[in-house]
C-alpha cells in the first residue's frame, strides 16, 4: 500500500478506516489503467 501511495502522490490521511480502504481501492484502479495502457496489444499470428 506503501509503494501504491507513493507513485499516485497521496497520503491516506482519513481517520476512518473503510474511507481509506475506498481511497486505496479508486488508487489501485487507477493504477491498474495506468499499467494497461502502456502494454502492448498484440496478436498471434498463425
Amino acid at each position: 500500500m506503501f509503494r501504491v501511495t507513493k507513485l499516485l502522490g497521496g497520503t491516506l490521511s482519513l481517520q476512518d478506516n473503510n474511507a481509506q480502504i475506498g481511497k486505496t481501492y479508486a488508487m489501485v484502479k487507477v493504477l491498474s489503467k495506468l499499467i494497461g495502457l502502456g502494454m502492448p496489444k498484440m496478436q498471434a499470428i498463425i
